[in-house]
C-alpha cells in the first residue's frame, strides 16, 4: 500500500472540443479569478497547476490585461504553476519542429512571470511519441507525466519508470493509469468517497513502485475545488494508514527520483489496451491535417531558411512576425484540435486559423524574396527572375514557375551571360491593373503575358541565382500531347491502364508493378476518433470497378505530365451500403509529374467526393514482404509491425479498443528489403497502414467521411462512446479536396537509397520571384545591394536531414538544426565554415558543452542544433 498521497490541484483546459474557444473563454474569465482569490487569501492553500500551456493566460489576458501583476506575484511565490507548453500538443501528426516551438514559446511566456513548470506534462495527447524524451532533455526538462498509450508489453507495469529514447535521452515519467481526472469533484460524504477511492487505490498501489501516489484534483473545465480539505478530512478518516496532503507534481517526482531499480522502456506508446489512443484519428478532416501538414512545411523548409538568408545579406530577420504565425498554427496543435474530434463549429474555427497562418506564412516569403530580388546589384534594366534553393547542397531538379512581361518571346540569361532553357507549358494574358493600378491611373491598358514555365535549373547551396529576362527567340513554344496512354523515362515505363491505375516497369530492377495508386474505398460506421468497418460491408476497389479512365499526357524534355480522370460509382451512405440503395458518383483526377531522370514521381489527387460515411485509401504495391514497415517520426525513423501481435489476444484481454496496425507519419513512410525500398511521401495527410495478402502494399488513407463526434459499441472500439454523441455533417467530407503525394521505387535499403533526402526535396521545392519595375505596393530601397547569385551554406550531410534554419531568438546567430533518420552514426561536414565560428546549443538555444570534434557526429534519431556566427 502507498502512504503518501499527493492530491495536486488543477484544471484541465481544453480551449476547444465540442465547445468553442469563445465559450471556454467565458469560463476561465470566472474561474481563473476564483483560482487567484483562493490562492491569494489562503495561505495553507499551496499551489494550483495551471494545466502546463500558457495559451490559457494568453487567452486570459485578452480579456483582463489588469491581471498580469496579480499571476506574476502568485507564479513568483511558487503558487501558481504554469509552462512549459504554448499548448498541450498532439505528438503523433504535428511535426518535431512544432513541438520545439511549443516547448520554446510556452517556456519564453512562463518567463515573464517567473520559473515554468519542468515537467513535459501532456495528460490527454493520444499517444506518445519515441522521440519525446529527446525533445525534453533539449528544454533540461527529465521530467514527464501523461496518461494514454502505455501497456505491460513495453516492459513494465509499473506507473514510475524511466522512458529512454534510442539516442540515449531520459526522462522520469509518472504515469496517470486512470487519467488525470480521477480526483475531480470528489464528495465530502463518506460512504461515495470510499466507493471511489477503494476502486482508484487498487489500481493506484499496484502500479506505485514506492510510497507515494498521484491523485489530481482536476477535470475539463472544472473550476476550483473549494472544499478540498473538507475531502481531505474525510480521507484521513476513512484511510488513517495514509497520509493526504495537497501537493505539486514536481514534488512527487523528486521523491520517485531518490528510488533505486526503477524500469527502463523505450520507443512509442500507441497501445488502447487501459486507455484508447484513436490510431485511426490521423485521416479525420483530411482537409485540416493537410492544411496543417502543408504549412508546417513552408514555416521551416522555406520561410525560415529564406529569412536567415536575407537575414546573412543584410535585411531584418522578423521574429515579431514570424511567431505569430507559429502561435497560431500551436492553437490548432492541441490534441482534441488536430485530431479533429470536435464540432463543425470549432473545425470552421481550425481551418480559419489555418487560413490566416497560411496567409501570413505565404505574404511574409513573397516579402523576403522580393527584398532580395529588388536589390540584386545590377544597372541592367530587365525584368529579373531569381531562383531559390533552401537545401544545404547544390541542386538540380525540374520546377515550373510563371514568368510576366510584356515580351511576345524571351530568354533567360544570368550574371555570366549563360542562358537557362525552358519550356512554355501555359500562357495567359493579364490585365495591367492587376500587377500595379498606377499604371492603367496613367492610361497604359497593354496587356502582359503571363507564361506558365518549366526549367531544370542548377542552383547553388541554401542560395538563388538572378536571371534576366530579355527579349529573345530562344524558346520552346510547344508541348508535345500524346494520345498514347504510356511514358518512358531514365528509370520506368509507366502504362495508364483503362481502370486508371497505372502498370510501373523499373528499368532498373526488372520488376513491373500493377495497380499502382489504385483506390480502395470502404464503408466507414465509426466517428471522429475511429474508423470502423461496416459489417458485412465488401471492400471496392477502382481498379475493378472503372474501366473507362481518361488519361491526357503532355511531355517536355524534362518531365511527363499526366492526368487521369475517372467517375467512381458508389453506395451514398451506410443505409445504401447494408441495403443496396441510391448511388452516387465520385469523381477523381490524378495529375503526376514524373520526370525524365528521378526516381521519385509527383502524384496529386483531387476527389470530388459526393458519398457519406465511407473512407478512400491510395494503394501503392511494393512486393516487398516485410514484418515492419518504416516512417518518419520528430527527428528520426521509427519501424513498426505490419501486424500487431496484440490483435490475437486484445478481446480476450479486454483492451479498450483493437490495436490494428495504423500508423502516423510526417513525411514519408515505406518497406525496404536489402535490394530496394518503395517510398511514399507526403504534403498533405499522414496515415498509412500495410496491408495486402503478404503485406507488402502501403496504403494511405486519402480522407474519411464520417457524420458524428462521438459513438458507441464500434466494432474496432467497444463500449462507451468516445466524446459525446454531436451530429457533425461537415466531417463528411462532401466536396471537392486535393491530396499531394509523391512515390518511388528506389534501389537499396532506405539508408543506401537516401530516402530521407529525397523526401526532403519533395517537401523543400524551389522557389520563384518574378521582379518586374511594377509593384501593387511600394518599398523603398535599402541602402545596400546583394550579388546576382549567393549561397549561404553547404553540407555534406552524409544522410543527415536538415530540419531547419533560422536566426537564433536572441543572438545574432543563425541556428541550425540537423537529425540522423538512418540506422548508423553519421557525421555533418559544414564547408568552409571553422570550427570555432560553431557552438552546440541545446533546443532552448543555450550553450552546451562539447568537443568540437564530436558535435557534428550523431547517432541515429538524434537531433542536434548549432549556432553558426
Amino acid at each position: 500500500m502507498a502512504k503518501n498521497v499527493h492530491i495536486v490541484p488543477h484544471m484541465h483546459w481544453d480551449r476547444e472540443w465540442y465547445f468553442s474557444t469563445e465559450e471556454s473563454r467565458i469560463l476561465l474569465i470566472n474561474n481563473m479569478e476564483e483560482i487567484l482569490t483562493r490562492l491569494e487569501t489562503d495561505p495553507d492553500y499551496p499551489y494550483y497547476v495551471l494545466d502546463g500551456q500558457t495559451a490559457i493566460l494568453e487567452d486570459f489576458f485578452e480579456i483582463r490585461p489588469d491581471q498580469r501583476d496579480r499571476v506574476k506575484k502568485l507564479v513568483q511565490a511558487g503558487k501558481l504553476i504554469i509552462g512549459p507548453w504554448y499548448t498541450q500538443t498532439d505528438e503523433m501528426v504535428v511535426g518535431g519542429e512544432s513541438i520545439v516551438r511549443n516547448l520554446y514559446y510556452g517556456i519564453k511566456d512562463s518567463e515573464e512571470f517567473g520559473e515554468p513548470m519542468q515537467i513535459g506534462y501532456l495528460p490527454d495527447s493520444f499517444g506518445q511519441s519515441a522521440q519525446m524524451p529527446q525533445i525534453l532533455n533539449g528544454f533540461d526538462i527529465k521530467y514527464a507525466i501523461f496518461w494514454r498509450g502505455t501497456s505491460e508489453r513495453h516492459g513494465t507495469d509499473k506507473t514510475e519508470f524511466y522512458w529512454t529514447s534510442s539516442s540515449g535521452s531520459k526522462v522520469l515519467v509518472q504515469l496517470m493509469p486512470l487519467g488525470y481526472a480521477i480526483g475531480k469533484y470528489l464528495p465530502v460524504e463518506e460512504e461515495s468517497l470510499q466507493a471511489r477511492m477503494d476502486k482508484y487505490f487498487t489500481v493506484l498501489d499496484r502500479g506505485a513502485t514506492g510510497e507515494n501516489v498521484l491523485l489530481p484534483n482536476g477535470h475539463d473545465q472544472m473550476p476550483i475545488q473549494q472544499n478540498i480539505y473538507d475531502v481531505i478530512e474525510t480521507l484521513k478518516k476513512l484511510y488513517p494508514d495514509r497520509e493526504f496532503f495537497l501537493s505539486r507534481y514536481e514534488d512527487l517526482l523528486e521523491k520517485i527520483e531518490k528510488q533505486e531499480g526503477l524500469d527502463e522502456i523505450y520507443g512509442e506508446f500507441l497501445d488502447g489496451k487501459y486507455q484508447r489512443v484513436h490510431r485511426s484519428i490521423y485521416s479525420t478532416r483530411a482537409d485540416i491535417k493537410s492544411a496543417n501538414t502543408r504549412i508546417e512545411n513552408k514555416i521551416t523548409k522555406h520561410l525560415e531558411p529564406l529569412a536567415a538568408m536575407a537575414y546573412k545579406l543584410g535585411f531584418e530577420y522578423h521574429h515579431g512576425l514570424i511567431e505569430p504565425i507559429w502561435k497560431e498554427i500551436m492553437k490548432n496543435h492541441a490534441h482534441d484540435s488536430i485530431g479533429c474530434c470536435c464540432s463543425d463549429k470549432v473545425h470552421a474555427e481550425i481551418m480559419a486559423r489555418f487560413h490566416n497562418a497560411e496567409e501570413r506564412t505565404d505574404r511574409l516569403i513573397d516579402f523576403y524574396k522580393r527584398k532580395i530580388a529588388d536589390h540584386v546589384d545590377t544597372h541592367r534594366l530587365e525584368d529579373r527572375l531569381v531562383l531559390f534553393n533552401l537545401l544545404p547542397y547544390e541542386r538540380e531538379a525540374v520546377y515550373t514557375t510563371t514568368v510576366t512581361t510584356k515580351f511576345k518571346s524571351f530568354r533567360l540569361v544570368d550574371e555570366k551571360g549563360m542562358e537557362l532553357a525552358y519550356e512554355i507549358l501555359d500562357q495567359e494574358v493579364i490585365d495591367p491593373g492587376l500587377i500595379d493600378r498606377q499604371i492603367v491611373h496613367y492610361g497604359n491598358y497593354d496587356p502582359f503575358i503571363r507564361y506558365t514555365i518549366q526549367m531544370k535549373p542548377v542552383l547553388p547551396s541554401l542560395g538563388y541565382i538572378t536571371y534576366w529576362v530579355e527579349q529573345g527567340e530562344n524558346i520552346r513554344k510547344s508541348v508535345d500531347v500524346s494520345q498514347e496512354q504510356a511514358i518512358e523515362t531514365d528509370d520506368y515505363r509507366i502504362i495508364v491502364e483503362s481502370n486508371g491505375t497505372l502498370t510501373i516497369s523499373d528499368k532498373k530492377s526488372g520488376e513491373t508493378y500493377n495497380g499502382v495508386l489504385g483506390l480502395e474505398n470502404a464503408g466507414d460506421d465509426g466517428d471522429e476518433y475511429d474508423f470502423s468497418p461496416l459489417a458485412g460491408d465488401k471492400v471496392r476497389y477502382s481498379e475493378n470497378e472503372v474501366m473507362d479512365a481518361k488519361v491526357e499526357i503532355q511531355s517536355t524534355l524534362n518531365a511527363h505530365f499526366v492526368t487521369i480522370r475517372y467517375e467512381w460509382e458508389l453506395p451514398q451512405n451506410l443505409e445504401a451500403r447494408k441495403h443496396g440503395g441510391e448511388s452516387v458518383v465520385l469523381q477523381a483526377a490524378i495529375r503526376l509529374m514524373v520526370p525524365m531522370s528521378e526516381r521519385r514521381m509527383d502524384v496529386s489527387f483531387t476527389i470530388n467526393n459526393t458519398a457519406k460515411d465511407h473512407r478512400v485509401r491510395v494503394l501503392i504495391p511494393t512486393h516487398i514482404s516485410s514484418a515492419f514497415s518504416f516512417a518518419d517520426n520528430q527527428f528520426g525513423t521509427i519501424e513498426r509491425s505490419v501486424v500487431d501481435e496484440a490483435l490475437a489476444v486484445w478481446e480476450s484481454e479486454g483492451w479498450d479498443e483493437r490495436p490494428d496496425s495504423i500508423y502516423p507519419f510526417l513525411s514519408y513512410a515505406g518497406l525496404e528489403n536489402e535490394e530496394k525500398s518503395v517510398l511514399v511521401m507526403t504534403n498533405s495527410v499522414r496515415e498509412y497502414e500495410i496491408i495486402g495478402q503478404n503485406f507488402d502494399t502501403i496504403a494511405v488513407t486519402l480522407f474519411r467521411s464520417i457524420g458524428v463526434l462521438g459513438k458507441e459499441e464500434l466494432v474496432r472500439r467497444p463500449g462507451r462512446p468516445s466524446g459525446i454523441k454531436l451530429p457533425t455533417p461537415d466531417s463528411q467530407m462532401l466536396g471537392e479536396w486535393t491530396f499531394d503525394l509523391a512515390i518511388a521505387y528506389l534501389e537499396g535499403n532506405r539508408k543506401d537509397a537516401e530516402a530521407a533526402r529525397i523526401s526532403s526535396e519533395y517537401t523543400t521545392s524551389f522557389l520563384a520571384y518574378n521582379k518586374l519595375p511594377h509593384d501593387a505596393m511600394k518599398l523603398n530601397k535599402e541602402n545596400h545591394s546583394v550579388p546576382a547569385s549567393f549561397s549561404l551554406l553547404t553540407a555534406e550531410l552524409n544522410g543527415l536531414v536538415l530540419s531547419t534554419l533560422k536566426k537564433a531568438e536572441k543572438q545574432d546567430k543563425l541556428v541550425a538544426r540537423f537529425y540522423n533518420p538512418t540506422t548508423i552514426d553519421c557525421s555533418l561536414e559544414l564547408k568552409g565554415i571553422a570550427l570555432e565560428a560553431l557552438e552546440e546549443v541545446n533546443l532552448k538555444e543555450e550553450p552546451l558543452p562539447s568537443h568540437k570534434e564530436k558535435f557534428l557526429k550523431l547517432v541515429p534519431n538524434e537531433v542536434k542544433t548549432i549556432t553558426i556566427k
